[in-house]
């Protein structure tokens, strides 16, 4: 059985005065998975979203919600659409709980249950009496999340969610996202540029440049195996390299190339006979920065190394 996709986004497009900002982006997401959204800055990644919740209108195309179009049904769209923006906005002289109690007016039906579940799917039962000013930014964010998740969101949209958090308080982030997507099904919509972060995040990414959609990416799949070699000299090594039938691509010191666990014991042998120096051998993993710059032909993502 096919799953349905909580949202869809059917030849989206924006037009800006003359500027093709969005250009006929469609794509689907689905109930327990977490999506990234990657591009260069400027690609249009804010737009898509602001238009996803209402905050800019389309010029054309169709933004699905739950079955139902965004544009005739604005405020049942958006009832199923949590949204959690870098640094939420939160009242630092309240409580946490406080806080929620705030929010939690705001929609129908939320009950002071649901605000305990809450607390605990975040982890933050120790510290939600606590004023926020107290809190670090790691437990804004959880609180940030807490409160999008309040009236049981369908889909939840990230909009660079980890910026500012330390490594401890990103992984436990992370830890949350995951088990929210999982246990709740919830589908989540992660726009960042932090890849290390997006690649241990995300079952699949989307990437955008200049408002298209240029790829579309399953995480969870296993990549081809390629291989490290490095052997002197490197003219030689290149040359045999190509010669046993191996798509060769320079990497440092020496060569990266697609080869099975079973064609190395030979391949080392054939190093020896040419009476090569060999220095390395190891299995190569491309990292997603890896694979966004050949999917965007090097269309720089602005601090893709920091972090």
């Amino acid at each position: 059985m096919e799953m349905k996709p909580i949202v869809e986004l059917k030849n989206l497009s924006k037009t800006i005065g003359k500027k093709k900002i969005i250009d006929n982006l469609s794509l689907s997401l689905y109930p327990g998975q977490i999506t990234g959204f990657l591009g260069p800055n400027g690609a249009g990644k804010t737009t898509t979203i602001r238009m996803m919740v209402g905050l800019m209108e389309a010029t054309g195309g169709d933004i699905i919600i739950d079955g139902k179009l965004l544009a005739d049904d604005f405020e049942e769209g958006l009832s199923k659409v949590g949204v959690i923006v870098e640094n939420p906005e939160m009242y630092k002289f309240m409580s946490g709980y406080k806080n929620l109690l705030h929010f939690a007016r705001m929609h129908d039906g939320v009950t002071k249950a649901r605000i305990e579940e809450v607390i605990n799917q975040v982890g933050m039962q120790n510290r939600i009496h606590e004023k926020v000013s107290t809190y670090s930014l790691g437990m804004r964010q959880r609180l940030g999340l807490a409160q999008a998740l309040l009236h049981r969101p369908k889909f939840l949209i990230l909009d660079e969610p980890t910026n500012g958090l330390d490594p401890a308080g990103i992984r436990e982030f992370r830890t949350y996202l995951k088990m929210i997507a999982e246990e709740e099904g919830v589908s989540v919509f992660v726009s960042s540029h932090m890849l290390s972060e997006i690649e241990l995040m995300c079952d699949r990414i989307a990437v955008i440049q200049n408002g298209k959609l240029i790829d579309i990416r399953d995480m969870t799949e296993e990549q081809e195996s390629h291989y490290y070699i490095e052997a002197f000299p490197t003219e030689t090594a290149e040359s045999m390299l190509k010669a046993e039938g191996f798509n060769v691509e320079a990497h440092k010191e020496g060569f990266i190339i697609n080869a099975e666990k079973t064609q190395i014991p030979g391949l080392i042998q054939q190093i020896a006979a040419h009476e090569m120096q060999l220095f390395a051998v190891q299995p190569h993993r491309k990292t997603l920065e890896d694979q966004f710059l050949e999917m965007t032909g090097g269309g720089q993502i602005a601090e893709a190394h920091t972090k």
